[in-house]
């Protein structure tokens, strides 16, 4: 995959990847996932789970952390929280070395805008992690490269794809 860029001014801005990029990769690597495009907007959890008639547990999201100014793909369950703790402590980085990167940093290290981010196809490939407290369904539903896609898939395939390493990443549920 290429980005793409256009001239503003005199900088030059990345232009998204979409869902032809990831369509595209998928062909080319012959990955057994698949773009759906619900009927229904999906801007949040509930609204994907409830498009797709699927458990929140099923959605996943894929964010970008910076360690040490290393990049790095999360992914968990949709509505669940990154502990922050648990994540120093698996890339082994003080709390000040350790932050989510900003929407702009995302997109020009994975060229797909947040909101959108699949968990791999990305411009260059990054070392991901998978939350086992929360991804734990069969199958899953992440972002499609756009916020009219998502990307549907085994969680067999998300770790063949990306090679993650599956730990504890999000806080604890509490009871009570």
């Amino acid at each position: 995959m290429a980005c793409r860029h256009a001239k503003a001014e005199d900088h030059f801005v990345a232009m998204p990847l979409n869902d032809s990029d990831l369509g595209r990769f998928l062909l080319a690597n012959n990955i057994d996932a698949e773009l759906v495009y619900p009927d229904a907007p999906t801007p949040t959890v509930p609204a994907a789970a409830k498009a797709l008639d699927v458990p929140m547990s099923s959605i996943i999201k894929s964010l970008i952390f910076l360690g040490n100014g290393q990049p790095q793909v999360i992914i968990a369950a949709g509505e669940s929280r990154i502990s922050y703790k648990r994540l120093r402590d698996v890339l082994g980085v003080s709390r000040r070395k350790l932050r989510m990167a900003s929407p702009e940093e995302a997109l020009a290290l994975t060229g797909f805008e947040v909101g959108a981010m699949p968990p791999f196809g990305h411009l260059q490939s990054l070392p991901t992690l998978v939350d086992s407290l929360t991804v734990q369904g069969e199958l899953l539903y992440g972002g499609g490269g756009t916020k009219a896609a998502m990307l549907k898939l085994s969680l067999a395939t998300l770790l063949a794809v990306t090679g993650a390493r599956c730990l504890p990443l999000t806080q604890e549920v509490e009871e009570g």
